[in-house]
């Protein structure tokens, strides 16, 4: 890590004293290179712009697209549960009106056992 550093060091030294020695000997006079250089960096700081605004849109837009899909698969499990909830509830229902009629059937034969030992009991009493 430390011999990469010390490349990309001197690079940069190397990079700086071309570009200082360029401008020490360019053909044209102080105010045309500050004029190209004041142009260059215009055009430099325009660029950074037009590419940040283009950041900052594909950003919006990828943003918009996440909120879409969170907001969707949030929908989707609200509706899952609503269809767990009603499908328990009709289970529920069913299972009460199967209990209910279960009941009914057993009250009904207990009804009936109790009427026939009555009926026993009073044929046993007239026949005494």
């Amino acid at each position: 890590m430390k011999d990469q550093s010390k490349v990309i060091a001197a690079l940069l030294v190397g990079a700086a004293a071309g570009a200082v020695l360029g401008l020490l000997f360019a053909p044209d006079s102080g105010e045309e290179t500050r004029g190209s250089l004041a142009g260059y960096a215009d055009d430099i700081v325009g660029k950074a712009k037009d590419k940040a605004r283009s950041a900052t849109d594909n950003l919006k837009g990828y943003g918009s697209e996440v909120v879409d899909r969170v907001k969707s698969k949030y929908s989707d499990a609200v509706n899952d549960l609503y269809n767990y909830r009603d499908g328990v509830s009709d289970d529920i229902h069913l299972k009460a009106d199967e209990v209910a009629d279960s009941a009914q059937d057993n009250i009904n034969n207990a009804k009936s056992k109790v009427k026939n030992a009555a009926d026993d009991l009073n044929d046993s009493i007239q026949q005494a």
